[in-house]
This record gives C-alpha cells, structure tokens and sequence, in this order.
C-alpha cells in the first residue's frame, strides 16, 4: 500500500504578515518559502501554507469549523511552557482529557484552532 509521507495544512488567513509574525514570533515557526499571496511555514513536521485570502470570512466566524489539526507532541508540557516564554498570552495548560491525552488549545489570530496533545503514561 503507498505510504502517506508528509501532511501539509493551508489555511486563508485575512492579513498575511500578521499571521506570519504570529506563527514564527509565537509558536517557533520558520520561514520555508514566501511568494506572492503565500507564505509557507514550518516547525518538525508541522508545515502550514498560509495563504492572503483578504475578503474572505475569517475562521474565527465558522464556530467548530474554525478547528483544522491536531498535533501530537512528544512533551506537552514543555511545549507549553516554550510558547508562553514566546509571549503567547492566554492560553490554559494542558489538561488529561479521558480519551487518554493531556491537550492545550493555541487560537490563532484568523481564529483557526490547533489542538496540542500528548498520550499519557499509563503506570504499571
């Protein structure tokens, strides 16, 4: 069977260098490639291709729709703690969920939600 190698997220964001600033300056991100009406952005093996989309609706307006990944980490609380010291402001700590994740919610400013989890250990 083909293997799926790599999963890239594009997202319509209403001002593009905002969202840029936010996804480097915040969350750690890197510029991979920026062309006309589109920047693409990476941190590991999340990529994000951000493109100006300044009319439309922003996802913050789409409610539960506004939901686009989940990424699993291999230390929630340390990720956490590194978007806090990047000035990522009101953002609630990781909490045990019961379908065994401990998870945190970053917003960003379009409005698009990320979910950040991690399994956890099960003792003994």
């Amino acid at each position: 069977m083909p293997k799926l190698t790599q999963m890239r997220s594009v997202l319509a964001v209403n001002d593009l260098q905002a969202s840029v600033a936010f996804y480097c300056d915040r969350m750690g991100f890197e510029i991979d490639l920026e062309t006309e009406g589109w920047c693409f952005v990476s941190r590991d093996n999340f990529i994000l291709m951000l493109g100006h989309c300044p009319d439309e609706v922003p996802a913050s307006q789409i409610n539960d729709h506004s939901y686009f990944a989940y990424i699993e980490v291999d230390d929630i609380d340390a990720l956490h703690q590194d978007f806090l010291a990047r000035g990522l402001s009101a953002l609630p700590g990781p909490q045990s969920q019961p379908w065994g994740m401990r998870e945190f919610l970053v917003k960003t400013p379009d409005g698009h939600r990320i979910m950040f989890g991690q399994a956890v250990q099960k003792v003994g």
